[in-house]
């Protein structure tokens, strides 16, 4: 029973190992190529070193950097709404209606959330050199809201259940729907929290640094972070895939190797 049971069992145990182990380094070696292309674009903090490189650029223009520093608001931030003296530059508002809806076909009551209302208002920022809040030199940000990332930090979120009374619940129970809650949530990016922004850069005339989508159709970027620490998440993540391609690939060598093992003693003991 035991020889009948080994053979299959081991060949798909190790043929699944090495499988899962050329996945995992598919991935890893897809995430090193991502890697090495977010280090080839050029990193810069918001000071007069940028000032400078891109007052001596071509055209006073780089067509892709990354740029990071602070946020500062260019004149007043906006005030949250909920969140005593908490300020941005972005505010998110998100309203969700949770309604309750009978299926006939699962005989059960099936959550949904309706009606979603959202704001959004935004005022002009700049980034400015990581431990100095009021500086000769900045970078404005055009156009934010075309970014990709999540940005936007959540400052605040209240769930509001429905008040529900005999007529509203025998409604319900007859219409098949009823409302369970609303939900409030608001989003902000934060007044002086640190932000690396991907795009191209162009000096104006009146030596303001802003930066804007690229025109060449490279992604326009904002991260939560500054580029050194999220340079390093991507490299967790790869080490993360090329761990686990040795894992796998060790575990089969070794379920292979163990039934050669046993084999060989088995037919010397024969």
């Amino acid at each position: 029973m035991s020889d009948h049971l080994l053979n299959p069992l081991t060949v798909i145990c190790a043929g699944s190992c090495f499988a899962f182990s050329g996945l995992f380094y598919k991935l890893y070696s897809d995430k090193r190529q991502e890697v090495q292309k977010l280090k080839e674009i050029p990193n810069f903090q918001a000071d007069h070193h940028l000032l400078r490189i891109l007052n001596a650029s071509s055209n006073k223009r780089l067509h892709y950097v990354a740029v990071e520093g602070l946020v500062q608001a260019i004149g007043e931030p906006i005030s949250s709404q909920y969140v005593p003296r908490c300020n941005g530059v972005i505010q998110k508002i998100t309203v969700h209606e949770h309604w309750k809806y009978w299926n006939s076909v699962l005989k059960t009551w099936v959550s949904k959330k309706v009606n979603k209302q959202q704001t959004t208002n935004t005022v002009p920022f700049s980034l400015v050199q990581p431990g100095s809040y009021i500086s000769e030199v900045s970078v404005r940000v055009d156009s934010p809201l075309e970014a990709r990332g999540n940005y936007l930090e959540q400052v605040h979120r209240r769930l509001r259940q429905a008040k529900e009374g005999l007529m509203d619940a025998v409604l319900g129970e007859l219409s098949g729907e009823k409302p369970v809650a609303l939900e409030e949530r608001e989003e902000l990016l934060r007044v002086g929290s640190a932000l690396t922004a991907f795009g191209e850069l162009a000096l104006e005339q009146d030596k303001i640094m802003r930066l804007q989508p690229p025109k060449d159709g490279r992604s326009y970027i904002m991260i939560p972070s500054d580029y050194k620490s999220f340079i390093q998440r991507h490299e967790n993540s790869a080490n993360m895939w090329k761990g686990l391609t040795a894992l796998f690939g060790i575990t089969g060598f070794a379920l292979v190797a163990g039934f050669v093992h046993g084999a060989v003693n088995k037919d010397k003991n024969n």
